[in-house]
């Protein structure tokens, strides 16, 4: 089979994974360009948010909330002293370290969008929330947060706030579920990161009952780019309706994985082919774990769904983080996925009893039948839980595992009867 790549598939690491300038030098980085951006939104601060809007951006964390929403839901709550913006670099997922990339080889541009963010919305907190297992990141961040704290931009920046500006890098929880944005706020607060009910949502009630913005690191990333290009320039990176680009995190059966960035709305088969090489030992494509592994499963009928949020969601999965796990023909789906559950399993806080028994069983229902230990029986019972759990937790960490098993047992129930004992 032939795989010609994409009209647009050339445009690569472009903007975020290699900026005019990289590492923890801000002078290097003010003389590639950086702080334009800022000097643009310092100059016109109440038209930050209409710029973010019009460029399109949406939140590259895993929702695809539109930007400009929440920072503008934050700007409107006037009554409170303080306003926080927790930039979220958790990432615990399996498939995903997009986020380190980034701030282990380009730290300026997240922080120089943080510090637009906190311009438009009117926030004088700012916490770096970051996996505590990613060394280089917070070494990096570190470093360049400090020599922020020495330039004139930050003198520029509290004189339009009107108030003194905190910039704090603070290690999460390290647990899967600290990176849903409650749990977040329960970190910061110093707290076990037990997610929280909404209502209130963060925007009205977050750290300390403060209005709290809280953005993934690949947004933030983006940021000073549109302020400085515009948001025209923006769109145009992207394919189709889609704008922008988007970092894929390519792992799994393939033969060159990594990060990888490209315009949103690349095609999943130029992403598997051209950009990654192929798969390995030239076998056949059998499955794709899409956005992490939280969302339904893609087949190769699905080959040439354009990777953006609408467009993935059309074909019943989502595009969450970014990450695509690459399955090869002659690889067992029961013992993947039950390798996925076993991780959700372990990572349920045990707030919510239907998540912590309700992964438990389903972990141990999964690894019965991956053993050729289950019967009949337990295959039902799998199914039934299915049914029966979703929407029962506060967060997603429930329902990403019932949703893999679910999709699976769609796609692939011939495996799972073929691993009965009976």
């Amino acid at each position: 089979m032939s795989h010609q790549p994409t009209k647009g598939h050339q445009i690569i690491n472009q903007v975020l994974l290699h900026p005019d300038s990289q590492g923890t030098d801000i002078n290097l980085w003010f003389d590639g360009n950086g702080g334009t951006g800022l000097e643009n939104a310092l100059s016109d601060p109440a038209a930050i948010i209409a710029t973010i809007q019009e460029a399109g951006l949406r939140g590259l964390g895993g929702g695809g909330f539109p930007t400009y929403k929440k920072w503008q839901f934050v700007a409107d709550q006037e009554v409170s002293p303080d306003k926080y913006l927790i930039c979220n670099g958790n990432e615990d997922e399996p498939g995903t370290f997009k986020d380190a990339y980034l701030l282990s080889h380009s730290p300026h541009q997240v922080i120089e969008g943080a510090l637009i963010a906190a311009l438009a919305s009117q926030i004088n907190k700012i916490v770096f929330y970051i996996n505590p297992e990613q060394i280089s990141s917070l070494n990096n961040i570190r470093q360049a947060v400090e020599q922020w704290k020495t330039c004139d931009y930050y003198t520029l920046i509290e004189a339009q706030l009107g108030c003194s500006l905190s910039i704090r890098v603070m290690e999460s929880s390290g647990h899967y579920i600290g990176g849903e944005e409650t749990a977040a706020i329960e970190s910061v607060e110093g707290n076990f990161p037990f997610p929280r009910g909404k209502p209130p949502f963060p925007a009205v009630s977050g750290v300390y009952g403060c209005p709290t913005l809280i953005n993934n690191m690949e947004t933030l990333a983006n940021v000073s780019h549109i302020l400085r290009k515009g948001s025209e320039w923006f769109k145009a990176l992207g394919l189709g309706d889609s704008t922008g680009t988007k970092i894929y995190c390519l792992s799994g059966d393939v033969l060159k994985p990594g990060v990888f960035e490209l315009p949103m709305g690349t095609p999943l088969e130029d992403l598997i082919y051209i950009h990654g090489g192929g798969m390995l030992q030239d076998k056949e494509l059998k499955a794709v774990f899409t956005g992490g592994v939280s969302s339904s499963i893609l087949t190769p009928k699905d080959i040439d769904v354009p990777l953006d949020f609408d467009s993935v969601r059309q074909r019943g999965s989502s595009l969450g983080t970014g990450a695509m796990i690459v399955v090869s023909e002659g690889t067992g789906i029961v013992k993947r996925v039950t390798e996925y559950v076993n991780f959700y399993a372990h990572s349920s806080c045990g707030q919510c009893p239907p998540c912590k028994t309700g992964t438990f069983y389903i972990s141990q229902l999964l690894n019965k039948i991956d053993t050729g230990q289950a019967s009949s029986a337990d295959l039902e019972s799998l199914k039934n839980l299915c049914k029966f759990l979703p929407g029962s937790g506060r967060c997603h960490l429930l329902d990403g595992a019932v949703i893999i098993v679910d999709s699976s047992l769609h796609h692939f129930l011939d495996e799972y009867k073929s691993s009965l004992n009976g």
